[in-house]
């Protein structure tokens, strides 16, 4: 389905690899320029030449979003090289401390809330302005099914909640001018260099077995496409009327009826 989104410029933060990388290849084949950031040089360098070779229009910037400037010069050269961006998935997240509150400490707990929410604000409030002139754009944060009911470390499930939040909020604001504001919350996802990767490699076969078999109904780990694509979905006007919701894509993983 042709989804409308030819002409597009996105902006995807962690974009090399993973579901950053599957979301950069579902929208480039729609047609969307890409701009892509990741903190490893080499292999932002590779996914940039891997995507140009598939036919999409992309540049990198190394950066790390949970540094101010580094954030500001992915947008700035986004700006410069391909346009202003209509499209920004905030994708960089993950877990920094451990599940029990006396296991983490503060600066854990800080850099959780860097890297799952205070870079999609920042990168957030530098894209808007040009998205409200235009009266057209389209935010999608990266949340999991831990921001919507209890799971993952302690301060992964509090700053992922906290981004489902801001997402509703800034969609309230932003509906009468056309910038749709949504979520998307993915399960147990299973990709190379992936958390769910690791546990795999380094726990006994009947941990990872009984861990599949109580939490997913599906009998195995997700997999990056389906995010993908439910992203490209919400990026475009076919989700015209979806704004402020969070979007589970988990295989029947989650258990909260809200």
């Amino acid at each position: 389905m042709d989804l409308g989104l030819q002409g597009r410029t996105a902006m995807i933060t962690g974009g090399s690899r993973g579901l950053g990388r599957r979301i950069a290849e579902a929208l480039g084949r729609e047609g969307c320029s890409i701009s892509i950031c990741a903190r490893d040089e080499g292999q932002l360098n590779a996914s940039v030449g891997e995507l140009a070779a598939q036919g999409c229009k992309v540049r990198g910037t190394p950066a790390d979003v949970t540094v101010e400037a580094d954030a500001q010069r992915f947008y700035d050269e986004t700006v410069a090289e391909v346009g202003h961006p209509d499209i920004l998935v905030n994708n960089v997240g993950g877990r920094r401390g451990s599940v029990l509150l006396e296991e983490t400490s503060m600066e854990q707990f800080r850099e959780g809330l860097e890297v799952n929410l205070f870079s999609a604000v920042q990168l957030t409030t530098l894209v808007l302005p040009h998205m409200k002139a235009q009266g057209w754009g389209r935010i999608i944060n990266i949340s999991s099914i831990y921001g919507r009911e209890h799971g993952g470390s302690i301060d992964y499930m509090t700053v992922k909640a906290g981004l489902i939040a801001f997402s509703q909020h800034l969609a309230l604001q932003m509906a009468p001018h056309g910038v749709l504001v949504n979520c998307v919350a993915p399960g147990s996802i299973d990709f190379p260099g992936s958390t769910w990767e690791r546990f795999q490699n380094t726990q006994p076969p009947e941990v990872v077995s009984e861990f599949i078999s109580r939490n997913l109904p599906m009998g195995r780990f997700g997999w990056p496409q389906p995010i993908a694509e439910t992203v490209a979905f919400l990026a475009s006007d076919c989700a015209d009327l979806i704004t402020g919701a969070c979007i589970n894509v988990d295989g029947g993983q989650s258990k909260s009826l809200f």
